[in-house]
């Protein structure tokens, strides 16, 4: 906020106190802006107008920091229903955990990594597969399908899942690569699909390489899978 001085005319920067949201909200902006990898704390205080060193009584190092920004980011997930059934309920928040991912594309790569490398997920994470436990438990699912399902549905709950046919467009050219022709006749089923759902922006919904459809179309059949096995427990 800038304000007018009083005295000479003098125009004084009044600036919000530093505090730990500002630090990983500033983060956040900059990552989504430039990406992860170009993130540092010194970007983060010349956003800020801080010396580096101030930052550490909010984030006490890089992971620390990578870890708030994870938390940050689930607290953009939409909160239940109340008035939802278990599958509307799971849906509806996997769905917006999709949502706030596509606005931060490089979210992700950060929370695949940051689990793996933490004894335990973030405080936020874990809230927020305790809700979706919850939801489960409240929708009449016993503790072992529970658990099941939770295995089932892995890192789509938060929103993504690891893709056997990742569409890249960074990848390096394999000079050794078998021609077209070579790969057709040495792997016809894989030359098959490969050619039946050719990676096309403009597809139609249902047909060709369309993420969201096919990440919908999984959700979907994981939620109904698990709504049959609820039916007969």
């Amino acid at each position: 906020m800038v304000e007018i001085g009083t005295q000479g005319g003098s125009v004084a920067q009044q600036r919000a106190p530093l505090s730990r949201k500002r630090v990983l909200d500033t983060a956040v902006a900059l990552a989504d802006e430039g990406g992860v990898d170009a993130l540092s704390m010194r970007r983060i205080a010349q956003a800020l107008g801080v010396v580096p060193m101030a930052l550490y009584k909010h984030v006490a190092h890089k992971n620390a920091l990578l870890d708030g920004m994870i938390d940050a980011l689930v607290a953009e997930i939409d909160p239940p229903s109340p008035d939802a059934d278990w599958k509307t309920a799971v849906r509806g928040r996997v769905l917006s955990a999709r949502r706030m991912l596509l606005r931060h594309p490089w979210a992700p790569g950060v929370i695949e990594a940051r689990m793996k490398a933490r004894a335990t997920p973030t405080p936020a994470v874990l809230a927020y597969l305790d809700s979706m436990i919850g939801i489960f438990r409240a929708g009449g699912f016993p503790v072992d399908l529970v658990h099941h399902a939770m295995h089932v549905m892995g890192s789509r709950l938060l929103g993504f899942s690891q893709e056997l046919f990742e569409d890249r467009t960074d990848r390096v050219p394999d000079p050794d690569a078998p021609s077209p022709e070579e790969m057709a006749a040495r792997y016809p089923h894989l030359t098959e699909l490969a050619r039946a759902v050719a990676h096309d922006e403009a597809s139609v919904v249902g047909s060709g390489c369309d993420d969201q459809y096919e990440f919908e179309f999984a959700l979907d059949l994981t939620l109904d899978g698990l709504e049959r096995l609820l039916r007969t427990a």
